[in-house]
């Protein structure tokens, strides 16, 4: 055998080595990996009232199966203007007053029924991409509402501070509280309302979130007048 034969010979079975031992790793991390399911980010609303975590972020919440809008093909067009007229469309009735129940379904036209559905989640921040996916709808192009309520023992001033991907509004006993505009990436503490006096006892707190392209979160907590996280309260999904 020729020395040119003979390294061509070692070099070719040097490459199936490397090939083989290369695709039997490759073999186990798809064994070990499963595709993000539900369970991984949610779990079912507990009957007990829950409490805001040791950060202060809400984690209950009722969340609307997403309202599909194919029209947006870009985060870029969320300026002011745009969103407060998105924010404005009714596409059911007592849009701004239910406090759903889990599993109610509202009627958004003749063919299009969507259900509520009340989760605890279990990052700080909800991740609304993995809600619709993991429910086996389409995650993206989407406008996504929220609800939850919260119970505080006495009269409080606050500020709410949110964060979300993308653009998103939040009222709190049907008054608007804060609008997070333009194309954005969910960071905590984006932005800050103004004060907000909080009554004893029930308190509403709703949302929309629109986003196009790409994926779609959002974090809450409350917060005193010097910035800290306010935790004494419980949060109920009615």
């Amino acid at each position: 055998m020729s020395k040119t034969i003979f390294r061509s010979a070692l070099l070719t079975l040097l490459a199936a080595s490397i090939f083989g031992a290369f695709n039997a790793k490759a073999q186990e991390l798809d064994l070990s990996y499963h595709e993000p399911v539900l369970e991984d980010y949610f779990a079912p609303a507990a009957a007990t009232p829950a409490t805001p975590d040791a950060d202060g972020f809400i984690r209950r919440w009722s969340l609307l199966e997403p309202i599909g809008k194919p029209e947006i093909r870009t985060n870029a067009i969320f300026n002011d203007s745009y969103l407060r007229e998105e924010f404005a469309k009714v596409y059911f009735p007592e849009q701004m007053t239910i406090v759903p129940k889990d599993g109610q379904k509202v009627k958004l036209d003749k063919k299009t029924k969507l259900a509520w559905h009340c989760y605890d989640s279990k990052r700080y921040n909800v991740k609304l991409y993995r809600f619709a996916t993991g429910l086996g709808l389409h995650p993206t192009e989407a406008l996504f509402l929220a609800v939850t309520v919260i119970n505080v023992p006495e009269d409080i001033t606050v500020r709410m501070s949110v964060g979300s991907n993308s653009a998103s509004m939040w009222w709190v006993n049907g008054e608007e509280a804060i609008l997070l505009s333009g194309d954005r990436r969910m960071v905590v503490d984006d932005c800050v309302s103004r004060k907000i006096t909080l009554k004893a006892g029930r308190n509403v707190i709703r949302g929309a979130v629109i986003n196009g392209p790409g994926m779609s979160d959002f974090c809450i907590r409350l917060v005193d007048l010097q910035g800290k996280p306010v935790t004494n309260y419980t949060v109920t999904n009615q």
